[in-house]
């Protein structure tokens, strides 16, 4: 951040060896370990150089604060909530995030918060009528005093036609663009602290056009939504111990009407190790094919892409603090489908149990290092009813590190 002067800021984020071509382009992900000279094909056996990475500028704004609220300009990044739907990946280990070319204002009255957005999502040319953007109006009441903060978040994204590039393979049958996409989205958002005991919820409503047409010549719309909660028991006092839940649901797409259902948490929302993180079984079960469509990865050959779609689940967690720099950390979560995705014959929806172990280590303020191991004991649902795919018990293991400064 560069303070220009009294209550003027440029804010930037620069991101060193990171994501830059292929389907993970513009995202957290990074680079691979060992990158040779990638792009040269023959060279690599031999080669006694890696690849060079550029710097690549995910955000660069303009804050300008006074009293009595603050306005922002430029490549932003949006949070909202519990971030099942707006999330600008603040966490350690995020892999995503969310950003605008924006310009907000943010009132400020008290606790009271109201924040107009107006942003660009896509500009294909100079050519007029070639734009994808977006209206949102943000009201947050925020509390700290007595832990209460709720919000409302609403947003609308349009296009013209010929910007219209949704991604048709991610919904079932035959479609063709035949107008421009017109999109609503209502984010509720609450949450209640006490010294022993927090919740949060938040429900995000979507409707609106795809501006797509099926083959029958009927217009797909929009009508999905998403409702999770928290629970958390925090450790006080002398307690090594702390305890805590998350639940929800969320709408999966049904093929057999003409309307879009599906809903797709962000991915940043992390529940379960493998069921919601990594692409499993050999179908599109959790209806969220619609945010990768076209990028080319399959179940072989992704990263830990996929999101929490087409399903409801429970997942209680504990975390064991065994000393001041070692906590230990435990989750088992149970899943089941909300609609038949594939209109398979004699479909269940179990989608079964998952035991996740995790070992964090933080050796000292701002490094943390996370090694966790994943028991997955899939459910009736990813067999497809008829179909028989396979449904064998899955496992895996991961090891991670963030140094923050």
């Amino acid at each position: 951040m560069v303070i220009a002067s009294d209550g003027i800021n440029i804010v930037s984020r620069f991101d060193i060896m990171g994501s830059e071509v292929g389907a993970y382009r513009n995202s957290q992900q990074g680079v691979f370990l060992g990158g040779g000279v990638s792009g040269v094909t023959g060279q690599n056996a031999t080669t006694q150089n890696a690849d060079a990475t550029q710097l690549r500028v995910s955000q660069l704004y303009l804050n300008i604060q006074h009293e009595f609220g603050e306005l922002i300009a430029g490549r932003a990044p949006i949070q909202f909530g519990m971030g099942i739907t707006h999330n600008a990946g603040l966490g350690e280990f995020d892999h995503w995030n969310d950003t605008r070319d924006l310009a907000l204002y943010r009132f400020k009255v008290d606790n009271i918060y109201f924040m107009p957005i107006f942003a660009k999502i896509k500009q294909n040319n100079y050519e007029v009528g070639k734009t994808i953007a977006e209206q949102s109006y943000v009201l947050e009441y925020d509390n700290k005093d007595i832990g209460a903060k709720t919000g409302v978040f609403y947003q609308t994204r349009a296009s013209s036609d010929q910007s219209n590039d949704i991604l048709a393979a991610g919904i079932p049958g035959a479609v063709s663009v035949n107008g421009g996409i017109n999109l609503k989205t209502i984010n509720i958002f609450l949450e209640r602290r006490w010294p022993s005991f927090e919740m949060r919820l938040e429900g995000s409503f979507v409707t609106g056009s795809t501006g797509l047409v099926n083959a029958a010549n009927e217009q797909i719309n929009v009508d999905s939504y998403a409702v999770v909660s928290e629970l958390l028991f925090p450790r006080i006092e002398d307690s090594k111990w702390e305890m805590g839940a998350k639940l929800g649901a969320v709408s999966g797409d049904d093929p057999t009407t003409s309307k879009y259902e599906g809903y797709q948490l962000d991915r940043n929302y992390d529940v379960a190790m493998l069921m919601f993180n990594h692409r499993m079984g050999s179908a599109d079960f959790l209806t969220t094919g619609i945010t990768r469509a076209g990028s080319g990865t399959t179940v072989a050959n992704s990263a830990d892409e996929e999101a929490i779609g087409n399903a409801m689940f429970l997942s209680p967690h504990f975390k064991y603090a065994y000393d001041e720099k070692i906590d230990l950390k435990t989750a088992l979560t149970y899943a089941m489908l909300m609609a038949n995705p594939g209109n398979f014959t004699d479909f269940k929806k179990d989608l079964g149990f998952e035991i996740d172990l995790e070992f964090i280590y933080k050796p000292r303020d701002r490094v943390t290092w996370s090694t966790g191991i994943g028991f997955l004991a899939p459910g009736a649902a990813w067999k497809g009813g008829t179909s028989n795919f396979d449904n064998k018990a899955n496992w895996g293991f991961s090891t991670k590190a963030a140094f923050t400064f």
